[in-house]
């Protein structure tokens, strides 16, 4: 069998792989708080280039940030009743202010510190920023109000996987409200084409936009639309939502105003959001058994050049020929902005700085020792392909952005092909069982479960039960597809559209 850097490969555990791609990457780990992560350099450095691209695109649309408060009183919670039912079992509570310590030297809370109302620590935001809101709107004029803010929230998880799944995680929420409710369907969808835009032309993950059934919205919403992607297990994971909340939570929070004709009207809101799960998604994506493999478009570093000598003459030919091509690829343009180079001279063997990279999923990886010199070259390798050959040193410069670009296209196409070829449409329960009924690969091998299934169905507590026993869900009624009368696979009753059914993250 062929050495891999991962150990288990993917087809033999594909979950303790993820973990294995995670931890050779230094991307994250575990804190000492139960469910929560600690986000390493390397990792933070990929949610860094999220933000920024995203944080672009927002404000392309017209969006601005702020930030509003952590603790959000229960009251508000408890205003809008669908809301609070969808997040009563994950909430955090704060219910004092103060410790004290006990005569055997513990800390504990002081039970005359006992808050007049408890405090929910943020699981989303729609309440206490519609609170604000309705300070801030009194006649159409205040309108639309097109906030996003970058922040923390915490849902209490009870089985909890890095990036994937968190008792906190980062996020960017979007709140938006608006005079009509026109306005307000235009920015959910809107805002659902900006997510499918970044995943697909930076992250390289193709995505299907889709509206969630009844059963999946977002607690409160009237409508909510999602992203949802493959990921190399055939499973499903959603990668982003926009929800059109219609006036549910302008009613609970009184976001009112005074329009064009003096009548007093409720405004129309939306709220949209990705979290520190699209770095899940980018590892689940596209990595491989050597380790991360990331798109150029959201890499930290695009280059890694890696000097090869063995005196101090050489160093010194070696590291002054090193850095002036560092100069010359910084000064070349990629994606939308300069090519990112790095130089690892630490003092290693060659072999274990090389692997080192491949397993941080550095798109391209430039050996460079005095034989290279003499030929005025590089011997060049590529991550997603481990395609290697020496190259011309100015043909490499002049050609890293289309090489990047052929990278991040490659894995695109990769992606696309694998969803290609494990999406079925299906038609009868027996088919659809034998779908989703596991699969061993082969001997000795984890079990594969399917794909993206697209299916007829009527929406009941009788399909809701079928899904369940067999950890398959709905995960979106795909946009833009025509109407297609058929029956439900599991009861035949009449439907009018397929939905995508997979088992997911």
């Amino acid at each position: 069998m062929a050495k891999t850097a991962i150990t288990p490969t993917r087809t033999d555990d594909y979950p303790e792989w993820y973990q294995q791609v995670i931890k050779a990457a230094d991307l994250a780990e575990n804190s000492d708080v139960r469910g929560c992560m600690v986000i390493k350099p390397w990792g933070y450095s990929i949610w860094e280039n999220m933000q920024r691209v995203l944080d672009g695109m927002f404000k392309a649309t017209g969006h601005e940030n702020a930030y509003f408060p952590l603790f959000i009183p229960l009251s508000f919670l408890q205003k809008e009743a669908d809301h609070v039912e969808g997040f009563a079992k994950e909430c955090a509570v704060v219910t004092h202010h103060r410790l004290v310590q006990t005569d055997d030297g513990k800390l504990v809370p002081d039970r005359n510190s006992q808050l007049e109302e408890p405090l929910i620590v943020r699981p989303t935001s729609e309440t206490i920023i519609g609170s604000t809101y309705a300070k801030w709107v009194q006649s159409y004029r205040d309108l639309p109000i097109l906030i996003n803010q970058w922040a923390n929230v915490v849902r209490w998880e009870m089985r909890t996987r890095l990036f994937l799944r968190t008792a906190e995680f980062l996020w960017q929420e979007g709140h938006t409200a608006h005079a009509t409710s026109e306005e307000a369907q235009a920015e959910t969808m809107k805002m659902l084409g900006v997510y499918a835009d970044f995943a697909e032309n930076w992250m390289a993950m193709p995505v299907i936009q889709g509206e969630k059934t009844a059963g999946e919205r977002f607690p409160g919403a009237v409508s909510t639309f999602a992203i949802e992607a493959m990921m190399q297990d055939h499973k499903a994971l959603q990668a982003g939502t926009s929800h059109f909340l219609g006036q549910n939570f302008s009613k609970a929070q009184e976001i009112k105003f005074q329009d064009q004709n003096s009548q007093i009207e409720y405004a129309w809101t939306t709220s949209w959001g990705v979290s520190t799960r699209l770095v899940g998604a980018l590892i689940m994506t596209h990595s491989d058994d050597d380790g991360l493999v990331l798109p150029p478009r959201l890499a930290p570093k695009h280059v890694v050049l890696l000097p090869i000598y063995r005196s101090d003459e050489e160093k010194s030919q070696v590291l002054t020929y090193v850095q002036s091509l560092k100069s010359e690829l910084e000064a070349q343009s990629f994606a939308d902005g300069k090519v990112r180079v790095m130089i690892d001279d630490r003092d290693l063997r060659g072999g274990e700085k090389n692997w080192h990279h491949v397993k941080r999923g550095v798109p391209l990886r430039a050996e460079i020792g005095p034989k290279d010199i003499a030929k005025n070259g590089v011997f060049l390798a590529r991550r997603d392909t481990g395609e290697k050959a020496g190259v011309d040193r100015a043909e490499f410069v002049v050609s890293i952005g289309q090489r990047l670009t052929d990278i991040q296209n490659n894995l695109f196409q990769r992606a696309a092909k694998l969803r290609e070829e494990n999406t079925r449409t299906i038609d009868t329960l027996d088919d659809f069982l034998a779908y989703f009924t596991p699969k061993s690969k082969s001997e000795d091998k984890q079990e594969i479960h399917g794909g993206f299934a697209l299916c007829h169905f009527s929406e009941g507590a009788d399909l809701d039960e079928f899904l369940k026993k067999h950890k398959v869900t709905i995960r979106c009624i795909p946009l833009n597809t025509p109407a297609e009368p058929g029956k439900c696979f599991l009861t035949g009753r009449p439907s009018a559209k397929r939905a995508v059914f997979a088992k997911a993250y």
